[in-house]
């Protein structure tokens, strides 16, 4: 019972400061440019490369893929834009999703309570402008503050006997690791969170190198269920951007389990830092996919028309 709640209040209280601060990053950049995202996401799709920088510079603000792309589906169901011109924002999205993630690799656990304390005092200002800076501060303070809740758990999990065997089994299978990572990423609906959680466990080696790797795959698979949700009860169009957001994430992680290894040994070399690693695995992983996929998406939307044909009447 003490084991248990060594790692789960730390855990939970950490995962909810983490998700808090999110929100409110997501809120202060939302009020200070969230009309101008709209209005830039209307305006830079005539091409793929338009639509890709769209969607990146769409989710390194708003920091949410999700986010960006649930906008997109409102944008299709409402006819405002086509699906063709949805691909290169959605491969846009997933390369935006790792700014945050390499902010977490960072390490500023140190700054959280200044970081809270400075976005407090600008949210008490007057002026709407420094009110939302101020959200979005302390935002970054909340989300330092539960990385560094949520590291208390690592200790009793390192001596659990139960969880070694456990990971010791999982991280004979990647596809475990992928499964988690997809799984939990789907229930608490971030990424981000996910890989934060991994970079701690990592970090105080109660995790494989290639576990890791595998449930940070899984990550970006799970996060694309927001936008499943979103597109019920939406048209076909909408629907198509949901699923191609997903199936895309999808083949791209199956297509990297066999080459986690070689990714293993690339990160390594770029840093010793196991949290660096993993954020840099995860950049590594969506510019590459995100890139191959960008010449193609003509052919890849002739795909999902073939996959999601309309119906006769």
């Amino acid at each position: 019972m003490q084991l248990f709640l060594s790692i789960f209040v730390p855990f939970s209280v950490g995962l909810v400061f983490f998700l808090l601060g999110m929100y409110a990053m997501r809120i202060g950049f939302h009020n200070m440019a969230g009309k101008r995202m709209e209005q830039m996401l209307l305006r830079f799709t005539r091409t793929p490369g338009h639509s890709f920088l769209s969607g990146l510079i769409s989710t390194f603000i708003l920091q949410s893929s999700s986010a960006v792309t649930v906008l997109t589906i409102g944008l299709t169901q409402a006819r405002i834009i086509g699906f063709g011109q949805t691909i290169g924002i959605i491969l846009g999205t997933n390369i935006g999703s790792t700014v945050t993630t390499q902010l977490i690799a960072l390490r500023l656990e140190e700054l959280a309570v200044p970081l809270l304390l400075l976005g407090v005092a600008f949210w008490l200002m007057p002026r709407p402008r420094l009110r939302h800076t101020g959200l979005i501060i302390t935002g970054f303070g909340l989300i330092f503050l539960g990385i560094d809740t949520m590291q208390v758990m690592a200790k009793p999990l390192e001596e659990s006997v139960t969880f070694r065997t456990l990971f010791l089994e999982s991280s004979q299978s990647t596809w475990i690791g992928l499964a988690t990572g997809t799984v939990f990423s789907g229930l608490i609906h971030s990424s981000s969170a996910t890989i934060a959680i991994t970079m701690g466990l990592i970090a105080h080696q109660v995790l494989s190198t290639n576990t890791a790797l595998a449930i940070v795959l899984g990550a970006n698979v799970g996060t694309c269920i927001t936008a499943l949700i979103a597109s019920i009860g939406t048209n076909r169009e909408s629907k198509k951007v949901a699923w191609f957001h997903t199936l895309f994430n999808l083949v791209g992680a199956i297509a990297f389990i066999p080459l986690l290894t070689s990714l293993a040994s690339i990160v390594s070399f770029l840093t010793a830092d196991p949290a660096k690693q993993i954020a840099h695995a995860q950049t590594i992983f969506n510019v590459v996919c995100s890139l191959l996929a960008l010449p193609f998406t003509a052919y890849l939307a002739k795909v999902m028309d073939w996959m999601m044909p309309a119906k006769k009447e």
